[in-house]
Formats: C-alpha cells, structure tokens, sequence
C-alpha cells in the first residue's frame, strides 16, 4: 500500500539530478541580468550628463556632481546604484561614466 525505499531514493535521486542543473543556471541568470541593469543605468547617467553639459553650455572638461542631475527636477530623479554592488563614477563630460565591477562587464 505504500512506496518501497527503493523507489523513495530514486525520487530523491532525480529531484536532486534537477536541482544540480537548475541551480548554476539560475546563478549565470541571475548575474547577467544584474550585469544588464548596470549597463542601462550607466547609459541612463551618460545621457543625463551629455544633456546636463548642453543645456548647461559646458565644455568637454567640465565634471557634473550629484546635485546637477539627480532630484525631483532634474534629469534622473533618483541615484541608480548597481544591482551588482559596484560604484559609479562620472568624470568629465568627454568620458563614459564607468563602474568599479567594469572587469565583470559592467561598462559601456
């Protein structure tokens, strides 16, 4: 009327046959979506910065700080920060913004 202990470890066995494929693919997913946002985040911050410059008539050597272009009225409302926990930095306006986890592909 019940299940022997043969059949019980063979569907423990494949449970865990599952779970030994779904797991690395779900930590390569979860890394390349993390590396996707930063990727449009910096995006995001470099179109702020190039319209911040132009409508501002800045040159290529000026730098924006946090206060040019995030608030309510500014041109991003609030700071991104990287879902993969890097930093960004800016620099002038003749340089891409980057991120300190640019080795793992988070760049431009």
């Amino acid at each position: 009327a019940g299940f022997t202990l043969v059949e019980i470890m063979i569907v423990v066995a494949i449970i865990g046959l599952l779970a030994a494929i779904a797991i690395p693919n779900f930590v390569k997913a979860r890394t390349a979506s993390q590396k996707n946002a930063c990727i449009a985040n910096l995006k995001q911050m470099d179109g702020a910065k190039a319209t911040w410059a132009l409508e501002q008539k800045k040159s290529s050597t000026d730098s924006p700080v946090d206060t040019d272009l995030f608030g309510a009225t500014l041109y991003i409302r609030d700071k991104p920060v990287c879902p993969g926990g890097g930093t960004y930095t800016f620099g002038d306006v003749s340089t891409k913004t980057s991120c300190s986890l640019s080795a793992s592909g988070h760049t431009l």
